[in-house]
């Protein structure tokens, strides 16, 4: 998978330096990724979460969450939210 965009994760860290080792074994992981269909997903993280359009990945022990949406015919992965679990449940990740 191309992953748009690796500054999202490096901006998320300096707010929050102790999601770097979670957040780049994901980004390891999700390059890595030879996904075509989000069970592909599943099987690399299995607590991942479709939210059409959007894929929500636990990050951290469910500590953060990483909000992407994927085009799987080209490839690609969208980083559109990087945020902490409280706000992910107060929404903010639909604006």
């Amino acid at each position: 998978m191309h992953v748009v965009s690796h500054k999202a994760i490096w901006m998320f860290c300096v707010q929050h330096p102790d999601a770097r080792s979670a957040l780049d074994h994901w980004y390891r992981v999700a390059k890595r990724g030879t996904w075509t269909k989000f069970a592909d997903v599943r099987q690399s993280f299995n607590a991942a979460d479709f939210v059409a359009p959007f894929v929500g990945f636990d990050i951290g022990g469910n500590k953060y969450r990483l909000i992407a949406e994927i085009s799987f015919g080209r490839k690609v992965l969208l980083i559109r939210a990087i945020m902490t679990h409280k706000e992910y449940e107060r929404g903010a990740w639909k604006s």
